[in-house]
């Protein structure tokens, strides 16, 4: 009520009376004060004034009265100091009311408006009696005017589902109350603003006072967050026992908290500024959350749908084995069912001698006229030596020439036999530790990071500071201690994915066992050879990828991105790896290496992360290896592994200038290896204009970045597969067929919402929440979580593709089987 008609009792008034009758003199003796007048007077040192306003509140309402002081003083070393004296708390203040900014800046306000913090509702039948004492001093010599009006505020308490529009500025801040209704254990508090700046600052506090409104002191108390011009939090009922709270807004002095620069009007006079204007229109809106079933429902709904993937495989191999068992009752499984599959071969010698060993480096003139040979041969049947232990020994006859390396992998024309030659047992071991090594990598690695982001985690919620994470506030459903419970279980797809495609390359592996025991003909010298391992790390990764990505969304923020990303290079690296594999098994890296490569990928992309923002120097170190390492890994490709160096280190340079020589310029000749010379030099192409991209335009996002470079090289080396093999004229089966398509189709449905950008760390926490949106599916789910579920699935179809891709040739014999 306005304008001094408060009605209040008659023991108050006497009361008030009697304060004023009993004062010390004139100048300090208590006047009584009216809401909503204006106050002017003038104090110093030995002058102060004191008013009394009294008011009644209604049983269980609650009231707030809120304080305008305004002072035309500039005089910093005397301040006029304002004392209001409650029931229950003092609240002070000194006009000109000073902020402080960054590199010792200061911001002075001569006009200064607060909520004093409201009594509590007494369950009183009759309405309580409240009495507020404003005390205005300053110890200044000589007078200082001011101005006083209290007013009592008619909308302190939010409603439900109802948007609340108000102004607030660095000294005069807002805070509002809300009750939790009957039938609500969950709220989203939705704040909003057309302007970017001033920066804000938006906190939940208990009803407590006193009520920390300032910006050096916001902070101390309850959940906080920043905003430019969209902020949200979500309050649970369990955490206020009073089942109410304040929400509280305040202005920052500068806006240096959410991305802006020091503002344009200060820059004259950078260690004070006087009564800048920073003042922000907010609108607020508090909507209930979701229910309790919802969370069933999503967990439902996230496990059922991936269960289905199970219920499908458990479909396919019955069919299957169905078929299977139908065709050796009928006696058609033999080797001429898939002996008209390579219709065109070509002989090995159509282009070279059988003794040429193009690409191979003579190293007589370094190691003293040694003659290079390495007669590969098969160990025993029953041996365990490594595939690594290699003789070398002179050779004369023409059985030890073929068994070279050099000249059978650099042939124009290889075929699947030539790069098959070493025992099976051996390789399969070799590839083997593939997968132990990933499980030992898997757990190293987990360990710190699930302690880390719980460590994250309980400093979010004991600190109250939520600009520490980057979630989706507009879609951030909270579970026990964890903020967005909704981006973990979206990460349940890979685990269950992961584990099904292992269940998958288990059967296969046992059906391959049983058929060896049995000493089946199409397990000897048909078809691809079958080794595993890498196809159990694929697995192993994509569970892990889950892991991990599950452990980034418990708090994703700038440092902990690399959890993310680091077993997607994995992922993309092992199947390139296995592409490769599945015709050259012979050569393929080793386990150590690739492991080693990974790591050495994934310590670039946390410099990247470090060095990468600002610093030209990185990018131009990162650009060369990038763009050496492709060459260096063309050459191999290029040569089968044989462009060797040897102990003359020197000898390459001497190589490379007689290949040219002899190539370019003697005879200008196509070639040898055509088909691997366009593969090649598209794919330096595409990696060369990936350094160059890098180099010119420096992306924030170097994780990301090098996450294409990957995927890009995988997408080529796939396409460049599947056309080889067409036009090798082999066959597509219906299932291969069928997980290409569903592999495209999901992986570009994924890519459409992993591009559908709902934070961003490479920003400040308020500008990333002006990207964040609503859930889109159950209403529990959003756009990154759509991609989560969509993104396991493409990952499994495309597994899938390389596991069954090369089906059609288990019928084919090996040396009819080209190599590219």
């Amino acid at each position: 009520m306005a304008g001094g008609a408060v009605p209040v009792s008659g023991a108050l008034l006497c009361a008030l009376l009697w304060a004023v009758a009993e004062g010390a003199g004139p100048e300090g003796s208590p006047a009584p004060g009216a809401f909503g007048r204006v106050y002017r007077g003038a104090v110093n040192i030995s002058a102060e004034r004191v008013y009394a306003f009294a008011y009644s509140s209604e049983p269980g309402q609650v009231d707030a009265v809120r304080v305008y002081v305004n002072s035309s003083s500039e005089n910093l070393q005397y301040p006029v100091l304002f004392v209001v004296r409650q029931q229950k708390g003092v609240l002070s203040w000194q006009v000109p009311l000073i902020f402080r900014g960054l590199y010792q800046r200061t911001y002075n306000y001569q006009e200064v408006s607060r909520t004093l913090c409201p009594s509590e509702p007494t369950p009183e039948t009759g309405p309580s009696d409240q009495i507020i004492f404003v005390d205005v001093a300053s110890m200044a010599p000589f007078n200082i005017t001011y101005e006083l009006l209290v007013t009592r505020l008619e909308n302190f308490q939010l409603e439900t589902n109802k948007a609340f529009n108000f102004t607030a500025s660095p000294s005069q801040p807002q805070y509002f109350l809300y009750k939790f209704p009957q039938d609500v254990d969950s709220v989203i508090i939705k704040v909003v603003s057309e302007a970017v700046y001033p920066c804000s600052v938006v906190s939940v506090q208990d009803i407590v006072c006193p009520v920390y409104d300032l910006d050096h002191n916001v902070e101390f108390n309850g959940v906080y967050q920043s905003m430019t011009k969209q902020a949200a939090i979500t309050v649970q009922r369990k955490d206020f026992p009073g089942e109410q709270f304040f929400v509280v807004f305040v202005i920052k002095p500068e806006d240096y908290a959410c991305g802006g620069s020091v503002p344009s009007s200060i820059h004259g006079n950078v260690n004070r500024t006087w009564n800048l204007q920073r003042t922000k229109n907010l609108q607020v809106t508090i909507v209930p959350s979701i229910k309790k079933y919802v969370y069933v429902q999503a967990m439902f709904f996230s496990f059922l749908s991936f269960l289905s993937f199970y219920l499908g495989s458990v479909v396919v191999a019955f069919v299957h084995y169905i078929r299977v068992r139908r065709k050796a009752s009928a006696g058609r499984l033999s080797p001429e069912d898939g002996s008209g599959i390579m219709t065109s071969s070509h002989p090995i010698t159509a282009s070279t001698p059988e003794g040429s060993s193009y690409g191979a480096i003579d190293e007589s003139s370094c190691s003293g006229g040694r003659q290079l040979s390495s007669p590969e041969r098969r160990p025993p049947a029953g041996s365990d030596t490594d595939s690594s232990v290699e003789e070398e020994s002179d050779f004369d006859t023409m059985p030890e020439i073929e068994s070279d390396k050099n000249v059978i992998r650099t042939k124009v024309f290889l075929y699947l036999s030539d790069l098959s030659r070493k025992d099976r047992r051996i390789v399969s071991k070799k590839y083997k530790i593939y997968f132990w090594n990933i499980i030992t990598i898997a757990v190293f690695y987990a360990l710190p990071v699930i302690q880390l982001v719980i460590t994250y985690q309980t400093v979010v919620n004991v600190t109250g500071n939520q600009d520490i994470c980057y979630y989706n506030f507009l879609c951030a459903h909270p579970l026990g201690v964890l903020s967005a419970f909704n981006n973990i279980l979206s990460n349940v797809g890979h685990l269950l994915l992961g584990f099904l495609f292992l269940l998958i390359v288990l059967r296969r592996d046992i059906l391959h066992r049983r058929a060896m025991e049995m000493k089946d003909i199409y397990t000897l010298d048909y078809g691809i050879p079958k080794h595993f391992g890498l196809f159990y790390a694929m697995g192993i990764a994509l569970m892990m990828e889950g892991v991990l990505s599950a452990c980034y969304h418990v708090c994703p923020n700038y440092s902990n991105f690399q959890f993310d990303t680091s077993f997607m290079y994995m992922i993309a690296g092992l199947c390139m790896l296995k592409l490769y594999q599945t015709r050259h098994p012979d050569i393929n890296a080793s386990a150590y290496s690739a492991y080693a490569s990974f790591a050495v990928v994934i310590c670039l992309a946390v410099l990247g992360v470090v060095f990468g923002k600002n610093d030209m120097w990185f990018w131009v170190i990162f650009s060369m290896i990038h763009v050496l390492a492709s060459l260096a890994l063309s050459t191999q490709i290029y040569y089968m592994g044989r462009f060797k160096i040897g102990k003359c280190y020197l000898g390459i340079f001497r190589r490379v200038a007689m290949v040219l020589y002899t190539d370019c310029i003697q005879q200008c000749s196509r070639p040898m290896y055509m088909d691997r010379m366009v593969l090649l030099i598209v794919g330096n192409l595409v990696n060369w204009s990936f350094a160059i991209f890098g180099l010119v335009y420096r992306p924030r996002d170097f994780a990301s970045y090098i996450l294409g470079i990957f995927i890009c090289n995988l997408l080529l080396y796939l396409a460049f597969y599947i056309i080889m093999k067409l036009r090798s004229s082999e066959k597509l089966l219906p299932i291969p067929l069928f997980c290409i398509v569903a592999t495209a189709v999901v992986w570009a449905a994924a890519l459409y919402f992993f591009f559908q950008t709902l934070s961003s760390w490479e920003e400040t926490p308020a500008e990333s929440r002006e990207k964040n949106r609503p859930c889109i599916l159950l209403g529990f789910f959003d756009d990154h979580d759509v991609w989560h579920f969509l993104s396991a699935a493409a990952l499994f179809f495309s597994f899938l593709v390389l596991l069954t891709l090369d089906d059609d040739l288990d019928v084919v014999r090996r040396d009819k089987i080209p190599v590219f």
